[in-house]
């Protein structure tokens, strides 16, 4: 989400820094900030204020800064406030030393303590601050030890320090013209280019869009990898110092296509994008010290949600799916009753006024037009509403009493995926929030399922190159075919929904969901050896309901092998059940049965995408489908 451009070169940098940014907004943001130096300047000049760039700029435009090394930034808030104080760069003790950071620092109040206790001030509630003092630190240490070591190598040894995910911009005033960027997880590009007397100038960026009006010249940063950026270049190196090779590449692509960051298609890059986007909409909404959701964004306080009796969810599409697994999620830990309305249906039949119901829409777009009727239709009947949106400002956010941000990024392809596990987990905290709210939840159970959900992220990162292998795969074996049957039962069977709309969606494959337990009563009649049937055979081993459902899960897919059904099961790790059972099984790692969602979604996205590209349809832009639909 957060924005991230730096300039090294002959030019006044501020204007370069800002219109990067500028060109960066698309990914959100609630502050900016920009951090300045001159050679010969005793410390760099920050300027930062809350809200957008024009606020910032309205500061420059009555106190004007020069210099031609600098970075910006462009926050939202997740540790602390969108304040002043709390916007990128941060500083250290001394001044000189100054950081942008997107991610998260995970042990960030181990280190803070640690720091504090070697003297350390800290004026801000993020976690960003102690990247600057931890580089301070090990700079000072060197020091006294009569072995100073310049700023590249003090950020070395301080990332190895830092757990969680990270991409780092770091200046200092006594290096001038050097920025050192560094990559953990969120994306970095470099960029290389000539100004108009054909001087070196060097770029770092988030994002392609940011510098891309500059040079063509680009590399994208790895995961463990080190830029040093001076006017003499660039130097590549991995955290342990070893040498990178600089691999440059040459953008030929407009603007929009730059976007895709080297994947072919922006809906294979958005499905890669999930760990990150479930991280984002996670971020500072969560203790895990003590297990509580915050959700002060949605403008409903606890005693109100302790009064509601029932949620009306609205929406249409994938986001009907996320919603329906929100059904199960609310019900079962806030223990209210929950309905779920296609949005499309919702005034046309003459819902009942209940004051003390919540409605609830999710749109990604927050211009649905008939999730907006809904949501008038909700208002007039006396109830408040919140809205799960990933645009900020959409017009869904207008009326609503409060809004949940996903915080996905931007979705190109039209078929939704990181958008759709965004809401799953926005949802998710709902159901949390209103349980803590209505006393449902032990602090414990809380903290235990906080903690499961932290975990994801990385779950889904370490399964994707494997289950992306096993479906590009099967795809040879299944592009031909006409018809596909998803199933699933409880939380799953809308997941085993989606699965189905993503393939109808992109490779035009005619695609039943339906819950497993229906496959007596008309389905069974559809099975031959021409026909896949997708299972999701997933269970939470210390869930006695999840291990029930999953035994007559079994059942119905011995019902589908004995009519010779091909069958691709989505399973846990270490289920050998279902491996003697079926012709193909992929395997997930193992979470709670309320997460178990966010991590089988993937490979029904990838399989969708993978059937796609071999049967030749254009997956970002499907026929007769547009990403927002604004009109009835």
């Amino acid at each position: 989400m957060c924005g991230i451009v730096g300039y090294v070169g002959s030019k006044e940098v501020v204007p370069v820094i800002l219109e990067g940014l500028r060109r960066l907004e698309y990914r959100g943001y609630d502050s900016a900030g920009i951090a300045v130096g001159q050679p010969g300047a005793e410390k760099l000049t920050i300027v930062r204020a809350p809200g957008k760039l024009r606020n910032i700029e309205g500061v420059l435009a009555q106190t004007p800064i020069h210099g031609t090394y600098g970075i910006g930034h462009t926050r939202w808030a997740t540790h602390g406030r969108p304040t002043e104080e709390n916007a990128h760069p941060h500083r250290d003790c001394s001044g000189r030393i100054v950081v942008v950071h997107n991610g998260i620092v995970e042990n960030y109040l181990e280190l803070k303590r640690e720091l504090t206790a070697l003297g350390h001030k800290f004026v801000t509630e993020t976690d960003t601050e102690i990247i600057a003092h931890l580089i301070e630190e090990v700079q000072k240490v060197a020091a006294l030890a009569g072995s100073p070591i310049p700023l590249e190598a003090a950020v070395r040894l301080a990332v190895r320090r830092l757990t969680g995910a990270f991409a780092l911009g770091v200046l200092s005033s006594v290096e001038p013209d050097k920025i050192i960027a560094a990559r953990f997880g969120p994306p970095v590009v470099l960029g290389i280019g000539k100004d108009d007397q054909g001087r070196g100038e060097y770029f770092v960026a988030s994002d392609v869009p940011g510098i891309l009006h500059h040079t063509r010249d680009i590399c994208f940063l790895n995961d463990g990898e080190m830029a040093v950026i001076t006017l003499n270049g660039v130097e590549l190196t991995d955290f342990d110092g070893n040498p990178r090779e600089l691999k440059v590449q040459r953008i030929l692509w407009d603007p929009i296509q730059a976007e895709k960051g080297g994947y072919k298609h922006f809906m294979l890059k958005e499905i890669w994008e999930q760990p990150r986007a479930i991280r984002d909409t996670t971020l500072g909404r969560v203790s895990l010290e003590t297990g509580r959701v915050f959700l002060a964004e949605m403008g409903i306080t606890h005693e109100e949600l302790a009064e509601i009796t029932s949620v009306n969810i609205a929406a249409c599409g994938t986001s009907w799916h996320a919603a329906t697994a929100g059904k199960y999620m609310i019900e079962r830990l806030a223990r209210i009753p929950v309905e779920v309305d296609y949005a499309s249906e919702y005034r046309y039949r003459d819902p009942i006024a209940d004051p003390h119901a919540l409605g609830l829409l999710i749109t990604q777009s927050g211009e649905t037009a008939d999730t907006l009727a809904a949501q008038r239709e909700m208002i007039a009947l006396g109830s408040k509403t919140v809205a799960i949106c990933n645009v900020v400002g959409a017009m869904i956010t207008r009326d609503a009493a409060g809004t949940i941000y996903t915080h996905a990024g931007p979705e190109i392809g039209v078929a939704s995926t990181k958008a759709f596990t965004s809401q799953i987990v926005a949802l998710f905290l709902f159901a949390m929030h209103l349980a803590q709210a209505r006393g449902t939840l032990t602090p414990a159970q809380s903290l235990h399922l906080v903690e499961e959900l932290g975990r994801i992220p990385a779950r889904i990162e370490e399964m994707l190159p494997g289950i992306a292998a096993q479906c590009e795969e099967l795809a040879k074996s299944f592009s031909t075919a006409r018809d596909f049957l998803y199933l699933g039962r409880g939380i799953h069977f809308p997941i085993a929904l989606e699965g189905a709309l993503k393939l109808k969606e992109i490779s035009y494959i005619h695609a039943e969901g339906y819950p497993a337990g229906e496959m007596k009563h008309g389905p069974n009649a559809l099975i031959d050896e021409t026909l896949p049937v997708v299972v999701l055979a997933t269970q939470d081993h210390n869930d006695p309901g999840s291990r029930l459902r999953y035994e007559k899960t079994l059942s119905n897919v011995q019902e589908v092998t004995a009519r010779s059904g091909r069958v691709i099961a989505i399973a846990v790790e270490g289920q050998q059940d279902i491996a003697q059972l079926v012709e193909h099984v992929i395997q997930i790692p193992r979470a709670p049965e309320m997460l178990l969602p966010l991590l089988e979604i993937v490979p029904l996205q990838l399989l969708a995408y993978y059937i796609a590209i071999r049967r030749g349809c254009d997956v970002d832009q499907p026929r007769n489908l547009a990403k927002s639909v604004t009109v009835e």
